[in-house]
């Protein structure tokens, strides 16, 4: 008997959340990724305390969603796995675009872009790929993908942050110290580390206080 593994392209619909309204007094707006585990609209809960007027965020929802536990009861979802990582990237990326195609209004705003946990994967891959010029980036308690170089981002002009808390833990001081280094040599000596008292969570007293 023989396997085979094949290949079909096929429209696609997935969802993405928001939180205020885009309006001329808006200021800033936010393209936040999710980590493991989350929904995008309760995501949101994280920037609620935003000036409404002033900041409008946009949340994507990865597209693989599971039962969190046996009980069938709460969902959550997934980026990306090990598993045709590739692909399913490229995927996401359409995703992206089509939101930002969508949310035409935002580009006479300034822009922050959020990545937590394993959106940091996803959030960094599309700055990288798709040339994203955004005024802030901000690498929240995740991991920089291997694979991105110092030339991906040599176009890149804004401010970067990188935060973790000091009881986080998925973090050890090596890969601490390695993500370090890793922002440093993508984004210059300027990125801005910020080691915040607190466990794997937004840390939402920075994210107040960004701006």
């Amino acid at each position: 008997m023989n396997s085979e593994e094949k290949e079909i392209s096929y429209k696609s619909t997935n969802s993405y959340s928001t939180l205020n309204v885009l309006t001329a007094k808006t200021k800033y707006v936010w393209f936040v990724c999710h980590g493991l585990g989350y929904l995008s609209r309760y995501f949101l809960k994280y920037f609620k305390e935003l000036n409404p007027e002033e900041h409008y965020i946009i949340a994507p929802q990865a597209q693989s969603k599971y039962y969190l536990s046996s009980n069938f009861k709460h969902v959550g979802a997934s980026w990306l796995t090990k598993e045709n990582t590739e692909k399913e990237t490229e995927n996401i990326l359409r995703f992206f675009d089509a939101i930002l195609e969508k949310e035409t209004n935002y580009k006479d705003k300034k822009m922050i872009v959020l990545g937590y946990s394993q959106g940091v994967s996803v959030a960094l891959r599309y700055i990288a790929k798709r040339q994203l010029q955004c005024d802030h980036l901000v690498i929240h308690s995740g991991s920089i993908p291997k694979e991105l170089k110092p030339i991906d981002f040599e176009f890149f002009k804004g401010n970067t942050s990188l935060l973790y808390g000091n009881k986080d833990a998925y973090l050890t001081e090596e890969r601490i110290k390695s993500e370090t280094e890793r922002a440093k040599s993508l984004f210059g000596n300027s990125v801005n580390i910020v080691e915040f008292e607190g466990v794997h969570e937004v840390n939402k007293s920075f994210i107040n206080k960004l701006l």
